[in-house]
């Protein structure tokens, strides 16, 4: 009877999980794991060792070959048989910062567990929502407020407004998870943040525009209008042949009817 596979320990989830060639599209897409993904960063990315990339992910140095080896080949597949790569599913779970087993002295995962540490209470709702200005700012990855409510009874106990210090897409889901929000609401977001969200069991509401005290207000009366299947990220993109970016194209195709 075979062992079960171990799951691979991953600092967090790619910023892009898609990537289409720009001629033509043949065949079924090829899918790179998340723990695959992982392997060839931790290698080619951040000049690891198979050892030491196995080290980090929590297996073996012959393991850590093998899926290097499967994540090049299959790379290798999509570049000359011009198929769209998608980098999604696999055997991992995300690190947790512990300096045992971090590739990085200086792990950004730790630092944000230390910096956005703020204590909530036990029968507290925690609402962070993407903030500028007043207004939710519309592209997650390059937010550099949350604006953090909390809520208890059904009502707003208390707001602040806490500065993410140019993190980037890749840490914000850990900034989140710090900060033990239970609910984000924004605007546009991309595939590989909502993924982090939904291993990190915060609740997300996307597609939302105008002024953040009145989502919250909104998404506690369940009136929240969002769009549940929001696709976009900050860079733009082209549907049917036309530019598009997450600010233009009206969101808010869902009620909030449940939290």
């Amino acid at each position: 009877m075979s062992r079960p596979t171990k799951y691979r320990r991953v600092c967090r989830f790619p910023e892009v999980i898609e990537f289409y060639p720009a001629g033509e599209n043949t065949g079924e897409p090829i899918i790179l794991t998340i723990d695959e993904f992982e392997t060839v960063r931790l290698i080619d990315k951040e000049g690891l060792s198979q050892e030491e990339c196995g080290g980090q992910l929590g297996v073996g140095r012959t393991t850590a070959q093998k899926i290097y080896e499967t994540a090049r080949k299959k790379m290798a597949d999509a570049l000359v048989l011009g198929r769209t790569l998608k980098i999604e599913g696999g055997y991992f779970e995300l690190c947790n910062g512990n300096p045992k087993f971090c590739c990085k002295q200086d792990c950004r995962k730790r630092q944000v567990q230390t910096e956005y540490n703020i204590e909530r209470g036990e029968h507290i709702m925690r609402i962070a929502v993407t903030y500028e200005n007043g207004e939710i700012f519309q592209h997650f990855g390059h937010t550099e407020q949350f604006k953090v409510y909390d809520i208890e009874d059904g009502k707003v106990k208390q707001s602040r407004v806490v500065d993410t210090n140019g993190q980037g897409h890749g840490a914000l889901a850990d900034v989140l998870n710090t900060l033990k929000a239970d609910i984000l609401i924004c605007g546009g977001i991309g595939g590989g943040a909502q993924m982090a969200l939904e291993t990190l069991d915060i609740k997300l509401y996307g597609g939302v525009s105008g002024n953040a005290d009145a989502a919250v207000e909104a998404f506690l009366a369940n009136s929240l209008e969002y769009n549940p299947d929001v696709k976009c990220s900050h860079h733009d993109h082209e549907h049917g042949g036309e530019a598009h970016s997450c600010g233009s194209h009206g969101c808010g195709k869902g009620s909030c009817e449940n939290h």
